[in-house]
């Protein structure tokens, strides 16, 4: 039987709906925001998997229709997801994956279709919405349930959702979410804000997520069914921890402290591996074999949080908010690629390239989102070999798309403009090393290459991941903030914080945690650390490369800049092109941009084909004027007049009274065809004729008198 809630949420008006759809799956809702509708649904396996990990998936599906919109491709139906469906998959993912039950291992899938899209109101916050609610009112476990907002800050005041008009105008563009209790997954750009802003905007967001929460709370008190009491938890035997524990404890605990990365993984994986085998020597099966390896790794997870947290002791000997060693290069890869850089920190190390072309080549979107094209791009690549590993090459995970798009937001609040800068900018970085932090290292060789390239950038961009090590409860028991952590802090700590942005402030942000969520106070704390950090490694990358390049590289395309006018454009491009063809072809294949509004862009690696299609495009849109003088090369004699070539396709009629002083019987008699006639534009009448005079160019004879114009007479009369 269907049942429908309403929320009066921030002005606008949510509803869910449930029982009618979707029936057969273990939980689904459907919610409308405005215009908005989304299909949330979650499906669980009935059997227990003997996995190491959690297999959840959280699917975000984009159906074209929803925008009106038929997808484009050959295949004209949606394939693949797009990179914006991927990021609004992981949003919720990392909101809902920390507050499953430890050693839940049945498959469990929660998946989100979009069926009407309403720009104004966020798909993806509904989905959000769907997505535990679903989860929630089932019987799967979970210990939601969990909501997410959009804030913006318009003329200085934060809003809840903004529209796309306020979006455009805000200069935070933050997506917050958690609990009732805190806040648990953060991914927010803005353009250089302070972090006591970035602070009052998480906590505004909050407020709100708490609404929808509690909102939640009420459906799931009305409709929601008690929790699968069959599920079998993966649990290991006491008897068997207790075992493993006293034979390797101060051995992993040892290696656990080696400072290289390499070194102490080969040492702890040696330990693990003779414990594991000597467990299957004397006859235990491969399910006891398994748990050994897990309560290896527990040890040495609790080894990593306790050096932290009571000794302050950091596996590689750092402090705690002491950065590992720092490097920049700039021109690495040589005069050919547009800009290159290098960034390394400690063991992780990325290759940063930038490419500059047209405006014509902007990436083209086809997603559910109010853009349709982008002008700047961050790509980034992890391949398996960076951390000494084996995997598909060719395969972009979903990780790589989530670390560009952060890279992407760091780095666009300080490109220029399209007027400033008429360029499609592409960065793209090659992570080559990898211990932590890959992310914030490519922002950084990112932001070189853009400055090495010759790109105007606004400020310089540097990031941090910062970490937190916890005892217990935030508010009762200590924690530790660690700056610039490495892999095994982020694998065995609660939270990742990302941090980029420029010396006036904040462009990025990224928390994960895995813990229930985060205060204030926490937050506040790890900003300030944050913040000493970029500056620290800002000062480093200044002293390879402390501001952009006056002149883009030798190798990149050169532009120039103008406007037609808007009735001028079709006589640029002339009939199926025929115009601005044979100017690409006469100069060298030179590209031209042209927009509706008669912005032209002239691209080419040879600044004299430039200027040479500059000059043609001008002479077609020229107009001439009265007293203007011109040397032009006669086209045509007749009788009555010369023709003369004045520039591009524009001529002047030069009548034979305005050849000589003296009377011309005919034009024939002065000129020819080919012959360079200097002369000035006298007239020209409402058909945009244009009528030039040659005889101010020559002496005068003495005593000349102009005869008066004989009267035309009236039509009817006779002369």
């Amino acid at each position: 039987m269907k049942k429908v809630f309403e929320l009066d949420f921030e002005g606008r008006k949510i509803v869910v709906e449930a029982g009618e759809i979707a029936k057969q799956t273990r939980g689904a809702v459907l919610v409308r925001y405005g215009d908005t509708v989304v299909l949330s649904n979650v499906t669980m396996s009935k059997h227990t998997v003997d996995w190491d990990f959690f297999p959840l998936s959280v699917e975000y599906q984009e159906r074209m229709y929803a925008a009106g919109k038929i997808p484009g491709g050959f295949l004209r139906r949606e394939s693949r997801p797009s990179s914006h469906a991927i990021l609004a998959s992981r949003i919720t993912d990392r909101t809902m994956r920390p507050l499953f039950p430890e050693g839940f291992r049945n498959e469990v899938q929660v998946v989100s279709q979009v069926m009407a899209a309403d720009y104004d109101n966020s798909p993806e916050i509904t989905a959000m919405l769907g997505s535990s609610l679903c989860v929630c009112i089932s019987d799967v476990p979970f210990n939601g349930p969990i909501a997410g907002v959009y804030v913006g800050r318009v003329d200085g005041k934060l809003v809840i959702n903004p529209t796309v008009e306020q979006k455009a105008k805000s200069d935070i563009d933050l997506c917050v979410a958690g609990t009732e209790e805190a806040i648990n997954m953060v991914e927010a750009g803005a353009a250089e804000v302070t972090e006591e802003d970035m602070l009052d905007a998480l906590m505004f967001g909050h407020e709100a997520v708490k609404k929808l929460c509690r909102f939640q709370k009420e459906i799931i008190k009305k409709i929601g069914v008690e929790k699968n009491k069959d599920i079998q938890f993966k649990v290991i035997p006491e008897e068997l921890r207790a075992e493993v524990t006293e034979k390797v404890d101060k051995k992993l605990r040892k290696a656990v402290s080696t400072k290289d990365k390499l070194e102490r993984e080969e040492k702890i994986e040696t330990i693990e591996k003779e414990t594991e085998e000597e467990y299957a020597a004397n006859g235990a099966d491969a399910k006891t074999v398994q748990q050994v390896h897990e309560i290896q790794e527990d040890i040495v997870h609790q080894e990593v949080r306790r050096l932290i947290a009571e000794d302050k002791v950091r596996p590689d000997g750092r402090k705690i908010d002491e950065i590992r060693p720092l490097d920049a290069q700039v021109d690495i890869l040589g005069r050919r690629v547009h800009g290159s850089a290098m960034f390394t920190r400690g063991q992780t190390q990325v290759i940063s390239t930038t490419t500059l072309g047209p405006l014509s080549d902007k990436q083209v979107l086809d997603d559910l989102t109010a853009e349709t094209e982008k002008r700047f791009m961050h790509h980034y690549n992890f391949p398996q070999w960076c951390v000494g590993g084996t995997g598909k090459i060719g395969v972009l995970a979903r990780r790589e798309i989530g670390h560009g798009a952060l890279g992407e937001r760091a780095l666009s609040y300080v490109i220029p403009s399209e007027e400033e800068f008429p360029y499609t900018i592409r960065t793209v970085s090659e992570v080559v090393e990898s211990n932590g932090s890959s992310s914030q290292a490519s922002i950084c060789a990112g932001c070189m290459s853009l400055m090495a390239a010759g790109v105007p950038i606004k400020g310089m961009v540097s990031g941090i991941a910062m970490g937190l090590i916890s005892t217990g409860d935030l508010n009762d028991h200590p924690y530790q903030i660690l700056t610039d952590i490495q892999g095994s802090e982020d694998h065995f700590g609660d939270m990742d914080f990302k941090v980029a942005g420029t010396a006036k402030g904040i462009t990025a942000l990224q928390m994960d945690i895995k813990i229930a969520g985060v205060t204030r106070e926490v937050l506040a704390k790890a900003l300030a650390q944050a913040g000493k950090a970029r500056k620290q490694i800002r000062e480093v990358m200044a002293k390879a490369i402390a501001e952009p390049r006056p002149e883009v590289s030798e190798f990149a395309p050169k532009l120039d800049k103008m406007t037609v006018p808007v009735d001028k454009i079709r006589e640029v491009i002339g009939t199926g092109g025929k115009v601005i063809n044979e100017i690409i072809a006469e100069c060298d294949n030179v590209q031209i941009d042209i927009d509706d509004d008669g912005h032209v862009v002239i691209y080419h690696m040879n600044r004299e084909m430039i200027n040479k299609a500059k000059a043609m495009i001008e002479n077609i849109v020229r107009e001439a004027k009265v007293g203007e003088v011109y040397e032009g090369k006669v086209t045509r004699v007749e009788d009555y007049g010369a023709f003369v070539e004045l520039f591009g396709n524009c001529e002047g009629l030069c009548h034979v009274s305005r050849l000589d002083w003296g009377y011309v019987a005919k034009a024939s008699d002065k000129v020819k065809v080919g012959d360079v006639l200097k002369v000035r534009v006298c007239e020209i009448d409402d058909h945009g004729k244009v009528k030039v005079s040659h005889r101010e160019f020559i002496e005068k004879p003495a005593g000349y008198v102009e005869k008066p114009a004989e009267a035309k007479p009236h039509r009817g009369h006779k002369k």
